[in-house]
């Protein structure tokens, strides 16, 4: 998810996928689908919105 991020495919201000949507996707459980979205987020790339989802940070 880090290169969609870096390359473009999701820039600033952009929803990321649903956690399910990952899961579909990538065929992984929801464990590791959460361990994405928190890494991002320590990475500083992400900024979760409650109720309405996960978002590239504008920086």
């Amino acid at each position: 998810m880090t290169e969609r991020i870096k390359s473009g495919e999701f820039p600033p201000g952009s929803k990321l996928p649903s956690r399910a949507e990952l899961c579909a996707e990538y065929e992984v459980s929801d464990f590791v689908a959460d361990r994405v979205f928190l890494t991002l987020r320590m990475r500083g790339m992400t900024e979760t919105v409650p109720g309405r989802g996960v978002y590239v940070r504008k920086d």
